[in-house]
């Protein structure tokens, strides 16, 4: 195959796999705690035998922005912002462990468990369910106190605690759900509550990716993939002038 096909075909291969996170980081520029994906284009040598003479673009997912997003008043009753841009709110996946995430649009179903994004979010004693029909109101410390219906305002009670956790600093790592977990192989992936963490009641954060940096990230790497596809034309306008002069021989 021609090299300059060959090269030109590889990075408009990496090309397109950043426009993939592009992609996805512009669908979720509305998407509450969002944590942008990052991604970088490296050069690789090409394996084989002999001296390594060439290289290769190779696009990698080199982690998540995790700057803080910004925090907006909802009103709404079920919906939580962290305060500390280390905490993470804990919830339980569908095969029973913990993981994380910055979400607060809390949903209640007809049973009166708490989930976010279907998962159960969990408690100091595990997943959170409220008396259904019950008045709301979650404590800065991540407390929730309801007053069943039917029952005088004095009856308030607290039925559970929000487990949100502190990282202190380690780099979180994004799972295939959206989810998040400390690196695998720095000691527990299940973090314990952090006793000081705060939550704003009826606000959320929202997405940490600007809708005008991903439209600009989605345009630059468009471009950059029809420039990749002009050199593959010319390289092939290239091999068919070559066959009409080798004809002519």
């Amino acid at each position: 195959m021609d090299r300059m096909i060959f090269t030109a075909m590889n990075g408009a291969k990496q090309t397109s796999d950043q426009q993939a996170v592009a992609s996805h980081n512009l669908a979720n520029v509305s998407t509450p705690g969002f944590r942008a994906q990052l991604t970088v284009m490296q050069s690789v040598q090409v394996d084989g035998d002999g001296l390594k003479t060439r290289d290769l673009p190779l696009a990698s997912t080199m982690g998540s922005d995790f700057k803080t997003g910004p925090i907006m008043t909802t009103d709404r009753t079920l919906d939580v912002a962290l305060k500390n841009g280390d905490g993470w709110i804990a919830v339980q996946q569908p095969d029973g462990s913990e993981a994380y995430t910055r979400r607060g649009d809390m949903q209640m179903d007809r049973n009166g468990a708490l989930t976010i994004s279907g998962n159960p979010v969990m408690g100091e004693n595990g997943p959170i369910s409220i008396p259904v029909d019950s008045d709301i109101s979650i404590g800065a410390n991540g407390a929730i106190s309801v007053i069943e219906a039917g029952m005088r305002p004095d009856t308030i009670s607290e039925v559970a605690r929000i487990k949100v956790v502190n990282s202190n600093g380690v780099q979180m790592e994004r799972q295939e759900n959206g989810l998040f977990l400390p690196p695998e192989g720095e000691g527990e992936r299940t973090l314990q509550a952090d006793e000081n963490a705060q939550v704003v009641g009826g606000a959320l954060e929202g997405s940490n990716m600007s809708p005008t940096e991903a439209m600009v990230a989605m345009i630059n790497t468009q471009r950059r993939y029809e420039m990749q596809m002009k050199v593959i034309s010319s390289a092939d306008a290239n091999d068919q002038a070559a066959n009409k002069l080798l004809s002519m021989s």
